[in-house]
């Protein structure tokens, strides 16, 4: 289809509540699928959520096999979640360093839950119920935090661990 405009930190759309999606067979889902697929791969990413290209519905899609801006990062499967509910496994968090594609060329610590449980469906309406963990855990969060208005620097805790990746971690060059 085409590769779209990644909204940036500082567009209002970004801090907008998303609806549910109500027809997941409507051919206009499948097309913002495929937008979604088609902008992630061309910005090298590892997750995109719809309202990063400026569609106000709840669909993320994540995933790879290998990703350059995560090279220790273990494959998570390729994934789109439709109308998506997370619950936390526990209390357990972890602390670790991430970036957006709507907040370029800057990276943070971001506290996270360790394990959740994610549900939804796929583009054909199949239910999705996967208990994970660790980096795929994360990568969740992050996405679906994008249906919620909330980007990334919205839930550090310390500040001063927030910059410029060349900056903070020069052996990284770019982000999530």
């Amino acid at each position: 289809m085409a590769v779209k405009t990644i909204l940036r930190m500082g567009d209002a759309r970004l801090l907008e509540r998303t609806q549910p999606v109500t027809n997941i067979h409507d051919s206009a889902i499948r097309g913002l699928i495929q937008d979604m697929f088609d902008t992630m791969e061309n910005a090298g990413g590892v997750g995109l959520a719809a309202p990063q290209i400026g569609v106000g519905l709840q669909v993320v899609i994540f995933g790879f096999d290998r990703s350059e801006r995560y090279p220790d990062a273990p494959p998570v499967p390729q994934t789109i979640l439709i109308n998506p509910v997370i619950t936390p496994i526990g209390e357990d968090e972890e602390l670790r360093w991430e970036g957006c594609l709507s907040v370029p060329g800057m990276r943070g610590e971001v506290p996270r839950y360790l394990h959740i449980r994610y549900q939804g469906f796929d583009e054909q309406g199949n239910p999705i119920d996967r208990k994970v963990e660790s980096f795929h855990a994360r990568v969740v969060q992050h996405e679906c935090d994008h249906l919620i208005g909330k980007l990334y620097p919205m839930r550090m805790r310390d500040m001063s661990r927030f910059g410029f990746t060349d900056v903070l971690l020069p052996e990284m060059t770019q982000e999530t």
